[in-house]
């Protein structure tokens, strides 16, 4: 089943603990099983219309077996995607499975009743994140997660992800004032901008040069962001 239910109550009380706890990841998952509506079963009709999509499909491809080889990433000459995914994520002592983990709470609820394909294309999207991070120049901090989460909601029209990007935005502009609020409009319109990247071949964008995928991609400099979180 790709079309979900939408539980806004849930979502709210979800939201509310994330807002409280914003290290909590899994709470992001909770609010995206509450209240993502049609948007896997556009994602998946979408996704399975492509080439790639039907490689990774037909052959039950997993990404996160190619995220968690540090070794081949380590090796790949620096200045590739891969490579500088590696630099991004292990140097800093961080796993390719830190969201894995926060996505199976509650015994992986979030993948509950999704036919196999569907899952599939489910734990794909999720484990882009720290790739799209590395590609659009976004850090961890709180900012560069909404920024992020502003991108990856024009990507995927995900209202769940919609309902954290607002009310992260408010939070961040209580904090930071106007120029947070700039930045992840910036992120949201960028990712209107970008080529569709759940459906990208990551295994081989690994070994080509970032600037290049980038290029590729028509991904645009997070500019707003830097005034923002440049000190």
């Amino acid at each position: 089943m790709a079309t979900r239910r939408v539980h806004p109550i849930v979502a709210l009380r979800q939201l509310r603990q994330l807002i409280a706890d914003p290290e909590d990841t899994s709470k992001v998952f909770e609010v995206i099983r509450a209240a993502s509506g049609s948007s896997l079963r556009k994602g998946i009709k979408r996704f399975a219309a492509l080439e790639t999509g039907r490689r990774v499909l037909e052959n039950e491809v997993d990404l996160l077996d190619t995220m968690r080889d540090r070794e081949r990433l380590k090796a790949l000459p620096r200045g590739t995607l891969g490579h500088t995914y590696y630099d991004f994520i292990y140097a800093e002592s961080l796993s390719a499975d830190g969201l894995v983990d926060a996505s199976m709470s509650q015994g992986g609820a979030l993948y509950d009743e999704m036919s196999p394909g569907v899952q599939r294309y489910a734990k794909r999207l999720r484990d882009q994140h720290d790739i799209w991070h590395t590609l659009t120049q976004y850090s961890r901090d709180e900012l560069g997660e909404a920024c992020l989460l502003g991108f990856t909601y024009a990507q995927t029209r995900n209202r769940g992800i919609g309902m954290i990007v607002l009310t992260g935005g408010w939070k961040l502009y209580k904090a930071l004032g106007t120029p947070a609020l700039r930045a992840i409009w910036q992120g949201f319109r960028s990712g209107l901008h970008a080529s569709w990247l759940p459906g990208e071949d990551w295994e081989a964008m690994l070994e080509l040069p970032i600037a290049e995928v980038r290029r590729l991609l028509a991904i645009r400099p997070p500019t707003a962001y830097w005034e923002v979180a440049t000190p």
